[in-house]
């Protein structure tokens, strides 16, 4: 046929129409494609409805969550070379956690526990993917419109940078950079999405082949790159900015000096030996650990001074060279978290050295009047502990090592406070920077403007750790253990009933310490059937502790822990 004559046009119900000859295509437009009816149109949007238009959607958002990521990404990586402390995401969380109602952080902790960070984090990644992509179609329906909802996020987070104790000129830089890529990039990769997919569709008209292979190209060329720099961008965020190597190396340069009075002899008794039980030194990986810091603090050793201020008659200044230098105590101390449900697992048992805070208050010398001490983390998180705490006959110390070792990053390298008695939130602070002497009446902590006590002595508990709640067990002895805890005053006994039956006291091994958890064991006859198994621990004063069931809040869960048992055949 020769191409001058007409050719036939796509067949549309049935009649022919007569099409355009293919030679007054423009050179190198391919041909066209069969003419398809024109879609109907979203109200307001510009985009057809139907099949394309979903597709299209999902472009759009895709276009969107990767023009974000990878901005954060890049902020991140940023903020490890010109701010250490504290980046968009980090600022961002931690204001989310100064944020939530004391409800929900008690949820978190009861529902994720030491991975309540964690999730926080995949938490906040969902919400910014969705946002994203939000961003991402908004931008396809309406010039600029994504880049808006971009930048109104780029101001939260300089608002929440604003808020943080580590807030820096470079710091307040990073959200607004990555801001500015983000909207940039969002811009760029719908603009490729709209080459490879005009507006001539929601028109009704067809788009020549030609034309649209090397657009689409492009689009998922930059697509797939955005998408591979947030992957591998990310990861290599995460490890530099989570494995903290300068610090990491610092702190494997610290040569610990031997204490001027050891921690004593742990007693042959004291370890009950009962397969299944918690050690009675807990390793420090396996320590727990529940603090505000979304990221763990890095600071060079080097650097780091502790400052004694406040109501004081000398300021002190104390570097961590001095304090290396310090008649140094190694004690065994139990410290818990307020958040450990009963039965819970949020306390340990750990080997600490350090230098007595008396010792350092004494040379500061406390004003008359004052009462607490509020100690400040180098991310601004304060708790206020009572001063006759820290200047009477207990070892509350600055410590610098834990279980033989340089404190571990995540509990508070280079130094920190342990308090025996007191539950961490008004005790244990760590990275610990600043030592403000005080008045409560004049002064609050962190966690006190949320609903929390200002004063938090660790309650008298007891829990039962073998056998596990819900495992079944075999017929005859049943071999109970566990620990108890009277920190600063000590266990004087511990006991188990059945059913509700009378109390059985049961075996304690020696302590290591009145500041320490003591292990104990019992072994119950019991045949077939379910059992409710309780414990109760009573200090050496007499004291028993309290069986009414409350809360963690406001300072510290009590009653028994209770357990089912199922005993078999």
């Amino acid at each position: 046929m020769n191409s001058s004559q007409p050719q036939p046009a796509a067949h549309d119900g049935g009649t022919r129409l007569p099409g355009p000859p293919s030679a007054s295509l423009p050179p190198g437009s391919g041909t066209l494609q069969p003419q398809q009816p024109a879609p109907s149109l979203q109200k307001g949007s510009g985009l057809p409805k139907g099949p394309r238009a979903a597709q299209r959607v999902w472009l759009a958002a895709a276009a969107g969550a990767i023009a974000v990521g990878s901005a954060l990404v890049l902020g991140e990586l940023l903020a490890g070379v010109f701010s250490p402390a504290l980046s968009p995401v980090t600022a961002v969380g931690g204001a989310v956690i100064d944020a939530v109602p004391p409800g929900v952080k008690d949820w978190a902790v009861a529902l994720f526990g030491t991975a309540d960070k964690a999730a926080l984090l995949v938490g906040m990644a969902l919400v910014i993917a969705a946002l994203a992509a939000l961003a991402g179609v908004v931008e396809d329906g309406r010039r600029f419109a994504g880049v808006t909802v971009i930048g109104f996020f780029g101001l939260v987070g300089l608002l929440a940078v604003l808020t943080r104790a580590q807030v820096t000129f470079n710091a307040m830089v990073l959200p607004i950079v990555t801001a500015v890529v983000a909207g940039a990039m969002l811009r760029f990769l719908i603009r490729r999405l709209q080459e490879w997919d005009p507006l001539h569709v929601a028109r009704g008209e067809p788009q020549a082949t030609g034309e649209a292979a090397p657009a689409r190209r492009r689009f998922l060329q930059v697509l797939a790159g955005g998408a591979a720099f947030t992957v591998v961008g990310g990861a290599l965020a995460s490890l530099w900015r989570s494995a903290a190597a300068a610090v990491s190396e610092a702190r494997s340069r610290v040569a610990l000096p031997a204490p001027a009075s050891a921690a004593p002899p742990i007693p042959s008794g004291a370890e009950a030996g009962l397969d299944g039980m918690q050690p009675l030194v807990t390793p420090n990986p396996d320590f727990y650990r529940i603090d505000t810091a979304l990221t763990v603090p890095s600071i060079d050793p080097d650097t780091w001074v502790l400052k004694v201020i406040g109501m004081v008659d000398r300021e002190i200044e104390l570097s961590f060279a001095d304090l290396l230098a310090k008649p140094l105590l190694e004690r065994h101390v139990t410290i818990a978290c307020v958040s450990n449900q009963v039965g819970g697992d949020l306390i340990g048992n750990a080997r600490w050295l350090g230098w007595p805070v008396r010792e350092l208050l004494a040379l500061a010398g406390p004003q008359p009047g004052a009462d607490m001490v509020l100690s400040r983390s180098t991310d601004g998180w304060t708790a206020g502990t009572p001063l006759e705490v820290l200047t009477d006959n207990r070892d509350a110390l600055l410590a610098v090592g834990m279980n033989g070792e340089p404190l571990p990053l995540e509990h508070g390298f280079p130094v920190r406070l342990v308090v025996p008695g007191l539950y961490g939130y008004v005790s244990a602070t760590k990275w610990v920077t600043e030592l403000k002497v005080t008045r409560f009446a004049d002064d609050v902590a962190y966690w006190t403007p949320r609903g929390w006590s200002e004063r938090g002595p660790i309650k008298t508990s007891a829990r039962i750790d073998v056998p596990r709640g819900g495992r079944p067990v075999k017929r005859g002895t049943v071999m109970f253990g566990g620990v108890a805890w009277a920190q600063h005053t000590g266990i004087g006994k511990v006991e188990l009933r059945v059913n509700r039956g009378p109390w059985q006291q049961a075996q304690l091994a020696e302590g290591i310490s009145l500041d320490t958890w003591y292990q104990w064991t019992l072994g119950v006859e019991l045949t077939e059937g379910q059992y409710e198994v309780q414990v109760r621990a009573t200090d050496l004063a007499g004291q028993v502790q309290d069986k009414q069931r409350r809360p963690v809040a406001p300072d510290g869960a009590t009653g028994f822990h209770t357990i089912r048992v199922d005993v078999q055949p």
